[in-house]
């Protein structure tokens, strides 16, 4: 009996010791990942959203619409909304340099007093993505039509990315209407491919490289301030500070064709399918690394105790974090290397045995990962399975983005607008799409992906989808963001 009292005492003393531990690591931990200095933030000019969102409505009406990779385009409608911006911006027209990259992606330089600072660079995409004729039946207002209406301006490409292409435009008018004259260059680009392909801003960063031309950060889409951020149960100012990469596996199987009333065990279809699922059983595993790391310890002083304990204390609650996490196919893709078998092909008639099946896997490479591990797991699922071959379609994959620095100048001024005068909790965060600003990497200090909107996480589902709009209110939100962005970062 006293035995077994001692070994109760032990076991209560060890949980009050564990208890006093993970307190008082709680209390302590105070992680300093985003380094935020003081800024002195310029005040917006003069904005009538009233134009404004007219101009955002005869934007939505020039169909720029990118089809796909390697299919043909009508640039017709690129060469209008060339015109249309002329036309609507008469005093940036005047006043910027304008040139083209691979034909169809303007780049305006506006010319800072002092050219041996580094530049500043703001990106937005001029392409949108197609409606289908199944969907446009579902939505409320024509998705060209550019319909301004419930305080808000409707149609393909209100948010990705005409919103944020218009909403420079009216800051820099803004800002030029107002006498303000850059100390800083600024430059603005327009991808024409943000969509399909990438060839507008793969051709900017090789003119850029060619001329010498190191910025000092740059900044485009990638994510919103988040209305309902779980991990606070509010809003969360979420800033990419890096992105992921991206790759596609091409699995072939191989094995005898015939008629389909004599199979064999094996067939081509049948090894492929068995592949497919090994490649994706053996997956990346879920790690809290990199900047979803970042993300967390930035949010960690205002989350409730629970949470911040779970934070503060990952040697013990990290399966429990990462399980909270990965609830939701957006997180649980900030924490690994995704795995997506998408395309499938086999035999062009239902009774033919094909001689080689295919499928395409889509990966989404987290910083950290390389590719060649991805293609490295792949082979270790499938070894000692001689009819199936792997490789990547096209030759290669591109890694992640290098993960830009939250102790910069660039930073400060970023979080401290994003902030909303403090207001706001700001975290760096991974971006898991595919934007322009990746192939500028090369020629930036840093490369920022944010776009000044405050969106709960159900209506994301627009970007892409059905009812694509933007509000009076984001809207102005954003021009004003652009304005004191530039005001601010480029009189330095």
């Amino acid at each position: 009996m006293r035995t077994l009292v001692r070994i109760a005492v032990a076991g209560v003393l060890a949980l009050v010791a564990l208890a006093a531990v993970l307190v008082v690591r709680t209390l302590i931990f105070n992680p300093t990942t985003a380094h935020q200095t003081e800024v002195t933030l310029a005040q917006a000019p003069a904005i009538d959203i009233g134009v404004a969102a007219r101009h955002l409505s005869e934007a939505i009406q020039i169909r720029t619409v990118s089809i796909g990779e390697g299919q043909e385009t009508d640039r017709a409608e690129w060469l209008r909304l060339r015109g249309w911006v002329e036309a609507a911006y008469p005093a940036l027209h005047a006043t910027l340099a304008r040139e083209f990259a691979a034909e169809y992606t303007p780049i305006y330089t506006w010319a800072g007093s002092d050219p041996s600072l580094p530049p500043i660079v703001l990106m937005a995409h001029q392409d949108v993505v197609p409606v289908s004729a199944e969907t446009e039946k579902d939505w409320k207002h024509p998705p060209f039509a550019g319909v301004i209406a419930d305080g808000a301006v409707w149609g393909r490409g209100a948010i990705d990315d005409k919103g944020s292409m218009v909403a420079l435009f009216e800051s820099v008018e803004a800002l030029l209407n107002a006498g303000f004259k850059p100390k800083r260059t600024v430059m603005i680009v327009n991808g024409h491919d943000e969509e399909a392909g990438q060839s507008g801003s793969q051709a900017v960063a090789a003119l850029m490289q060619q001329r010498g031309v190191k910025a000092e950060f740059v900044l485009d889409e990638g994510l919103i301030t988040v209305a309902n951020f779980p991990l606070l149960k509010g809003p969360a100012a979420l800033i990419g500070v890096a992105e992921k990469g991206y790759g596609n596996l091409k699995v072939t199987a191989r094995a005898d064709g015939g008629h389909s009333s004599m199979p064999p065990d094996r067939t081509a279809v049948t090894a492929l399918s068995d592949a497919v699922l090994r490649i994706r059983e053996n997956g990346h595993p879920m790690q809290i690394t990199g900047a979803a790391a970042l993300m967390m310890d930035a949010v960690a002083p205002r989350v409730s105790f629970v949470t911040k304990m779970a934070i503060a204390n990952q040697w013990l609650f990290k399966p429990l974090l990462i399980s909270e996490f990965a609830k939701t196919p957006a997180g649980a893709a900030m924490l690994h290397t995704t795995t997506a078998p998408t395309m499938l092909s086999g035999s062009p008639k239902a009774n033919v045995l094909p001689d080689t099946a295919q499928a395409v896997i889509n990966y989404r490479f987290l910083p950290g990962d390389p590719p060649e591990s991805a293609l490295a797991r792949a082979r270790d699922a499938l070894a000692g399975v001689s009819d199936v071959s792997v490789e990547w379609l096209d030759g290669s994959a591109k890694p992640a983005s290098p993960v830009s620095s939250t102790k910069t100048q660039a930073w400060s001024i970023l979080s401290a607008l994003a902030s909303e005068g403090g207001s706001t909790p700001v975290a760096p965060s991974l971006v898991v799409a595919a934007t322009d600003s990746y192939h500028l990497n090369a020629v930036a200090e840093d490369t920022y992906r944010y776009q000044p909107l405050v969106l709960a996480l159900d209506e994301t589902a627009m970007i892409h989808g059905v009812n694509e709009h933007m509000t009076l209110e984001n809207y102005q939100r954003m021009i004003a963001f652009y304005a004191r962005l530039i005001a601010t970062a480029a009189a330095r």
